[in-house]
């Protein structure tokens, strides 16, 4: 994966142009979601199913009297994709394929409080990171593969192998999994696009929370390594919502050829 860094300030305006119609790491989890997938029952199933286990001894496991005839399960025995789009994704993909085509941010680099102050903090936890971990930290604006389909807002790369990203979180129901209970699945899709885009082996994931240097703890670090299992599953995934954005762009164009006779007439 060949990638090219630009050099800019996160959240300016040419940081927002760099990244329209580009579909960004942030957004990979939005990208990947699906709905009228397997249910859990189904899924394990044809886990079990696939991995090897007798048919009889999968139902058991699974909690079937019967092996499933549902369409979706049949189609994820033969390795076939289940479930489509969520509406979040169509509207994702929309969104990038318009950006495609007019060159800039749908939303005008429209900024969320969450947002500014994450861009207000961000350079408080890189010093903190840096003198935490003994790190040098380099800023890297914005990163996109060379084919400029995929980017990410890379907020600091670490020697030839490493990143790092920071998330200023403030409410209890998203500080709460990460702090006590080591749970990081939310970022997972982004950090591990991240390393899949920079070709890093490793990527720093920190959660700065100012608020705790009352305990001396304004930094909570997660150490992440690169998962090529999950990165391939990801990929697969993004790949798709890539054609769907390819199809959107394509019916978006096509407006216009369409339109184009009626032009040619009046005029």
């Amino acid at each position: 994966m060949s990638f090219r860094v630009i050099p800019c300030e996160q959240g300016s305006e040419d940081w927002h142009r760099a990244r329209a119609g580009v579909i960004t790491a942030s957004m990979f989890k939005v990208a990947r979601q699906r709905v009228n997938g397997l249910n859990e029952q189904q899924q394990i199933y044809v886990d079990s199913i696939l991995k090897g286990m007798p048919e009889l001894e999968a139902r058991n496991v699974a909690g079937y009297k019967a092996a499933p005839k549902a369409e979706s399960v049949q189609r994820a025995l033969k390795g076939l994709k289940v479930g489509d789009l969520s509406e979040a994704a169509k509207n994702y993909a929309f969104r990038c394929a318009f950006e495609r085509i007019s060159g800039e941010p749908m939303d005008e680099g429209f900024e969320t409080w969450q947002m500014a102050r994450g861009h207000e903090l961000e350079p408080e936890a890189r010093d903190e990171h840096q003198i935490q971990e003994g790190v040098l930290v380099e800023r890297a604006g914005f990163v996109v593969t060379s084919d400029n389909v995929f980017g990410a807002s890379a907020d600091g790369l670490i020697g030839a192998k490493g990143g790092s990203e920071y998330k200023c979180l403030v409410s209890a129901a998203s500080l709460r999994p990460v702090l006590l209970e080591a749970n990081q699945a939310d970022f997972m899709d982004q950090v591990q696009g991240c390393m899949w885009i920079t070709g890093r082996d490793w990527w720093h994931l920190g959660f700065y929370c100012p608020q705790l240097r009352a305990i001396n703890y304004p930094l909570h670090i997660v150490r992440c390594k690169r998962d090529d299992a999950y990165i391939d599953a990801m990929v697969e995934d993004l790949l798709e919502f890539k054609a769907e954005v390819d199809r959107q762009e394509k019916c978006l164009r096509a407006l216009a050829a369409a339109n184009a006779p009626q032009f040619a007439q009046a005029a």
